[in-house]
């Protein structure tokens, strides 16, 4: 096992491609706390995961005092935190001169200032032990333009670059923060977004899901286990000269 012990803490680990790193790192020894919106679904796949023990903890990562509590519990549960995962995000959709103030704000507070929250929280920890992984789920929004979804692309284009300043400000202390940017990938973000553009445009699912996987040279959409994978490696010890990196996993969109 690659991680045994470790502390790792993943926000929105409900579902998706935070359940799929929940039980990544498991697997390879972690003790996780698993943090999002929805507690029975957090309990549920905690009791699932293998090795131990495991907690949930329910917190909306965009509230400061909400993370801080949430933290407070994790380290009382598990101890001091080692990993910290932030998966949390949402994504919505809306032309530019309809983006609303709030749609902006919602974008930017859970996208962003969740990912600065948890970080503040969890770096302590990792500074007093001179060891430390932080990996930011990013996406290709966070290196490239699309359209339609402004306020998602700047939302993660600042987490690309507070993973960027991050990481040199804690480059000789032991800790490496890195970025993960999928492409689309096959999570309930996808599938409402396909559903959102049938209904708008009357045209099948299996079209509109075509077109989508038509971006990814590959020619299909990502799975959430490949992206774990990416996390999973970022989190070892061969990875640690691996720092402020921004890891695009798309089949190669951004070639």
């Amino acid at each position: 096992m690659g991680l045994p012990g470790r502390h790792a803490v993943v926000t929105g680990a409900a579902r998706g491609i935070g359940a799929a790193i929940a039980r990544t790192l498991a697997a390879e020894g972690a003790r996780l706390t698993l943090m999002g919106r929805h507690h029975d679904a957090l309990q549920a796949l905690a009791r699932e995961l293998p090795g131990g023990p495991h907690a949930a903890v329910a917190v909306d990562v965009a509230e400061a005092e909400a993370v801080q509590a949430a933290f407070a519990a994790a380290r009382g549960q598990l101890g001091p935190v080692a990993i910290l995962v932030n998966n949390a995000g949402q994504a919505e959709s809306a032309p530019f001169r309809k983006t609303s103030a709030a749609l902006w704000q919602r974008m930017l507070a859970v996208n962003l200032t969740g990912s600065f929250l948890c970080a503040q929280q969890a770096l302590p920890d990792m500074l007093e032990a001179g060891w430390g992984r932080i990996v930011n789920i990013a996406s290709t929004a966070g290196l490239k333009g699309y359209a339609y979804v402004s306020a998602y692309v700047a939302a993660k284009h600042g987490v690309v670059g507070l993973t960027r300043a991050l990481a040199l400000e804690v480059a000789r202390q032991g800790v490496t923060v890195n970025a993960v940017c999928p492409g689309y990938t096959d999570t309930d973000i996808l599938r409402d977004s396909i559903a959102r553009v049938v209904e708008k445009t009357g045209r099948s699912a299996g079209e509109v899901r075509a077109q989508f996987a038509a971006g990814n040279p590959q020619g299909r959409i990502v799975q959430p286990q490949e992206v774990a994978d990416a996390v999973r490696w970022l989190c070892g010890e061969a990875a640690g000269a691996v720092n402020g990196q921004a890891i695009a996993i798309c089949g190669g969109e951004l070639a």
